[in-house]
C-alpha cells in the first residue's frame, strides 16, 4: 500500500471521550472565561516556577476576579506521588472547589487529574491505582477539571490517566486511569512554550514522538488513530528542530507543530496504547531518577531497531512493518524508498537524533548491568501489552544494554 492510497477496509474500533479542544496562539486568554463557565471556586494546579513566575501569573489571577471566581493554589515540584496527591486532596476537599485547572508539565496536569478525581469520592489515590494499589473501583464522579499544558510532550491533557511514581529500590510509576477523569476542556497555546529551555523541549519532544510512533505501530491502533498519529508526527517533523533553534523569534515559528504533535500524541495513547519503550520507561523512571522524557529519547531507536529485526524474524508481512517502512519515507523525505531500506533508514535517523540530542545514558542516571533483570522484569506490565509483538527477555535486555 502505498503512503497516500485510501483504505480498502477499515477495521472495528472503539474511541473513547476527549475533552473541549481549544488549540492556537493565545487561547490562554479563553480561559477565565472557561472556568467560570464550570464553577466560581476553583483549586489551580502548577508546576513549581515556569508558569508562576511568568509575566500570565498575574495576568490571570487579574482575569479571574474580573470573573468574580476566587482560587486557592498548589504548586507540584517534581512527578507526583501518591502521598502528595493525597495531601492536597485532604487540604481542599471541604474546600467548595468546583473546578481544578491545572497548568504546567505532565507532572502538574497529572496531579491535577489525580485530585480532581478524588475531591468528591473520599477514597485515597492508593485504592485505585493500577498494580500497587487496593485494586478498589473508582466510584467518582470527578471534580470538572481544565488542563493547560506549558510544555510539549506528555499530551497528558488529553488522555484518562493520572501518572504518579514512588522512586526508589522499591519504586513504582503506575497510573490512576477512568474515564471520567479525562478533563473536560484541554487549552493548547504553542505560545507558552517561550522560554521553555532547549533539552527541554528536546527531551519532551521525544516523548511526543515516540508516543506517536509507539500509539501509530500498536497492536490496537485503528484507523483514526493512525490519522491523527500521522498528522501529529507531519507537525513533530515541520517543527521540532525549529523550536530548538537558538533564536527565540525563529524557535517560536516551530511551537505550534510541536505542541499539536504533543496532543496528538496523548489522543492516540489514550486511544491505542503504546509499546516497548514506554514499558521499559516505567520501570526506569521508578528505580532511577531519570526524566521521562531522558528515557524515550535515549531508548526509541534502539527500541525501534529491535522490534524491527523480531518482525522480519517472523518472516511475514507485518502491519507494523509497512508502517515503521512509511515513518522512515517521512523522516528521510525519500517516497521511492522500498519497505526493506526505509526501516532501515528510520533506525538510522533516530540514531542520529539520538546523538545530535545527545540522550543520555541509562548508566548516567545509576543503572548498571547488575539492575538490567529487575528492570525487564518489572516492564511486562502496562505499554507492553500493545507493542507490536513480545519481545523476549533477552531482546529487552540487550536494548537496555546498548544505551547503558
Amino acid at each position: 500500500m502505498s503512503d497516500t492510497s485510501r483504505l480498502a477496509g477499515i477495521d472495528a474500533f472503539r474511541l473513547s471521550a476527549l475533552p473541549e479542544i481549544h488549540f492556537g496562539g493565545q487561547v490562554i486568554g479563553r480561559l477565565p472565561a472557561l472556568i467560570a463557565r464550570h464553577g466560581r471556586r476553583i483549586l489551580l494546579v502548577t508546576g513549581q516556577r515556569s508558569f508562576v513566575a511568568s509575566p500570565r501569573w498575574p495576568q490571570l489571577q487579574a482575569a479571574l476576579a474580573e470573573h468574580k471566581v476566587s482560587w486557592e493554589h498548589v504548586s507540584v515540584a517534581e512527578e507526583p506521588s501518591p502521598r502528595r496527591v493525597d495531601e492536597i486532596v485532604a487540604a481542599y476537599r471541604e474546600a467548595g472547589i468546583e473546578v481544578v485547572v491545572a497548568i504546567g508539565g505532565g507532572s502538574a496536569l497529572d496531579a491535577g487529574k489525580a485530585v480532581a478525581g478524588l475531591l468528591r469520592t473520599g477514597t485515597s489515590v492508593m485504592d485505585h491505582l493500577e498494580g500497587v494499589g487496593r485494586g478498589l473501583p473508582y466510584p467518582g464522579p470527578a471534580v470538572p477539571l481544565i488542563a493547560v499544558p506549558t510544555t510539549a510532550g506528555t499530551g497528558s491533557e488529553a488522555t484518562r490517566n493520572a501518572v504518579l511514581s514512588e522512586q526508589g529500590p522499591d519504586g513504582f510509576k503506575k497510573s490512576f486511569r477512568d474515564d471520567r477523569l479525562m478533563a473536560r476542556v484541554a487549552l493548547v497555546d504553542p505560545d507558552l512554550l517561550a522560554g521553555c529551555p532547549a533539552d527541554q523541549l528536546a527531551a519532551n519532544g521525544m516523548d511526543a514522538f515516540t508516543q506517536l510512533l509507539e500509539s501509530y505501530v500498536s497492536a490496537n491502533a485503528s484507523a483514526p488513530t493512525d490519522a491523527l498519529a500521522w498528522s501529529g508526527m507531519q507537525a513533530f517533523c515541520q517543527g521540532f528542530w525549529t523550536s530548538l533553534d537558538s533564536d527565540p523569534q525563529h524557535a517560536a515559528k516551530g511551537f505550534s507543530g510541536l505542541a499539536y504533535a504533543s496532543l496528538t500524541s496523548g489522543i492516540t495513547l489514550a486511544q491505542a496504547g503504546l509499546g516497548a519503550v514506554h514499558g521499559l520507561a516505567s520501570p526506569l523512571g521508578a528505580f532511577f531518577p531519570i526524566p521521562h522524557g531522558a528515557v524515550c529519547g535515549t531508548l526509541l531507536a534502539e527500541t525501534t531497531a529491535v522490534n524491527i529485526a523480531a518482525l522480519r524474524e517472523r518472516g511475514e508481512a507485518h502491519e507494523a512493518l509497512a508502517k515503521y517502512a512509511r515513518v522512515g519515507r517521512l523522516l528521510g523525505d525519500s517516497p521511492d524508498r522500498n519497505d526493506q531500506a526505509a526501516c532501515d533508514a528510520l533506525v538510522e535517523t533516530l540514531r542520529d537524533w539520538t546523538h545530535r540530542l545527545a540522550m543520555p545514558r541509562l548508566g548516567e542516571f545509576g543503572m548498571v548491568t547488575d539492575d538490567l533483570a529487575r528492570v525487564v522484569a518489572a516492564a511486562r506490565g502496562g505499554s507492553m501489552k500493545t507493542n507490536p509483538l513480545v519481545l523476549s527477555d533477552e531482546a529487552l535486555t540487550d536494548l537496555l544494554t546498548r544505551r547503558l
